[in-house]
């Protein structure tokens, strides 16, 4: 509760720097600042959290150690995403700090869905990570794509909101209650016909927010014609946020009935799956290519939806934190070249060996290479899957997807080890640049090694 209303104050107050403040580098030096800030509130939260703390507000919220501890860590991402592109975020338009502030209300939005105990907070908290995100889609007013993928996103997106709260509306007629702890048909004999539509309607439109097929077509135009700043951001935070929501609401409300709806959500992540990881390989721009595998990465955390067992909220945090990181680290190799085709990437390993070297790390991680977090945060997954142990074939097609991942990945590190060529590298460059993405490679590395060092809270 404490980093809802942080966030919310911190939120404002960028709004007000971006009226008092006209240098734009003072004013991400700002945003770091508060950022830092509401990570010591998350942590001060943590610390003092009561377990089996009562809800709040009528039972609207949820408090407990497992929820603190998924807010402290996507703002330690955001944090990371701030140090890494906050510079690129000030090129992007003259409204810098009305940008951080929508960031921070995006913030607000993710922090609603991880502690939410009634549908209406719920819908609350899609909306203020969904709106703010519409706005950053189109920011860039100098491109043109920039536009049509912000309106191609608020379309899609307002469409799916209908088919939320259709499914809402349905659920509360069949239970006569918005408390997702306490909807009664779990005690019946025969599940009312309104409660199975009604989760037709939420699969659907989660499906839109987490990008999975075969909802998932605004996705790479939307991510393609974004300021690239603001895709990554978007591809990471706001997308953990929203399984969050997934996983929270089905496991508390849906799990005892899994069996109505496992099939079906099980068909989706195959689908996802297939998608993503095929359409991913015939890309010719990095960023696009990006785009696609986030569309595959979100069939693998569809696995902890899927899952409904304890393993299941271990591996949604370890994989939102290891592919956010990973993915973070991409865009920002992304923003140091010119050319974001993979031509753009050919002879950067003689160009410059450190930048070629961290890229390789994220590359191996977001492909599922051992020794990175993104080997873990996959392994989580099928473990999770296997224990269900009723959907093996999935766990093997999930595998052997994971194979033909690593051949568009892979293509990034041919071009910048076994290609000729002189990558260019955009002039801003700095050696705290090449501090900042050593330290993320580093931190891909020992989330690797160490998982457990994401889940205290979450064991």
């Amino acid at each position: 509760m404490k980093a809802i209303i942080a966030a919310t104050i911190f939120g404002v107050i960028m709004m007000y720097a971006g009226f008092a403040v006209k240098e734009k580098k003072s004013i991400v030096a700002i945003a770091t600042i508060l950022l830092l800030l509401l990570l010591g509130v998350n942590i001060w939260e943590y610390k003092t959290v009561v377990p089996n703390a009562p809800s709040l507000f009528n039972f609207q919220l949820r408090v407990d150690s497992f929820t603190i501890w998924f807010e402290l860590l996507m703002t330690a991402c955001s944090l990371l995403y701030v140090l890494l592109i906050g510079k690129d975020i000030a090129k992007v338009g003259k409204h810098v700090g009305e940008y951080f502030a929508l960031i921070f209300f995006i913030l607000v939005g993710t922090y609603l869905l991880a502690s939410f105990n009634n549908m209406l907070i719920m819908f609350i908290g899609i909306e203020l990570i969904s709106i703010p995100q519409y706005i950053l889609a189109g920011s860039d007013k100098r491109n043109l794509k920039s536009s049509e993928a912000s309106l191609k996103y608020f379309l899609m997106g307002a469409f799916s909101t209908g088919i939320l709260l259709m499914g809402i509306t349905l659920i509360y007629g069949a239970t006569g209650t918005f408390n997702i702890s306490n909807f009664n048909f779990l005690q019946t004999e025969h599940i009312n016909p309104l409660v199975l539509t009604g989760l037709l309607f939420l699969i659907i439109s989660f499906s839109f927010k987490v990008s999975a097929a075969p909802m998932h077509f605004w996705t790479p135009d939307v991510y393609d014609g974004s300021p690239t700043p603001f895709t990554a951001f978007m591809a990471t935070v706001g997308k953990a946020a929203a399984f969050i929501a997934f996983l929270r609401l089905f496991h508390t409300s849906f799990g005892a009935i899994s069996g109505s709806w496992m099939m079906v959500l099980a068909i989706i992540t195959a689908a996802t799956l297939l998608i993503g990881n095929i359409t991913a390989i015939f890309q010719q721009s990095v960023k696009r290519m990006l785009a696609y595998s986030s569309i595959a990465q979100a069939g693998f955390m569809l696995f902890a939806v899927v899952s409904v067992n304890a393993i299941a909220w271990q591996g949604i945090v370890v994989y939102s934190v290891a592919y956010t990181i990973a993915t973070l680290g991409m865009f920002a190799v992304l923003l140091k070249l010119k050319d974001y085709t993979f031509d753009g990437f050919n002879g950067l390993a003689k160009k410059d060996p450190l930048l070629a070297g961290v890229t390789t790390v994220f590359i191996f991680s977001l492909a599922g290479i051992p020794l990175t977090a993104g080997f873990m945060a996959k392994y989580y997954m099928l473990q999770a899957l296997v224990m269900q142990g009723k959907l093996m074939g999935l766990v093997i097609f999930a595998l052997l997807m994971a194979a033909v991942s690593a051949y568009y990945y892979f293509k990034v590190i041919i071009a910048m080890y076994f290609k000729q060529g002189e990558a260019e590298l955009n002039p801003d460059y700095t050696t705290s640049d090449r501090v900042l993405l050593v330290v993320t490679a580093i931190l891909v590395i020992l989330l690797g090694i160490v998982p457990q060092l994401l889940l205290p809270a979450a064991v």
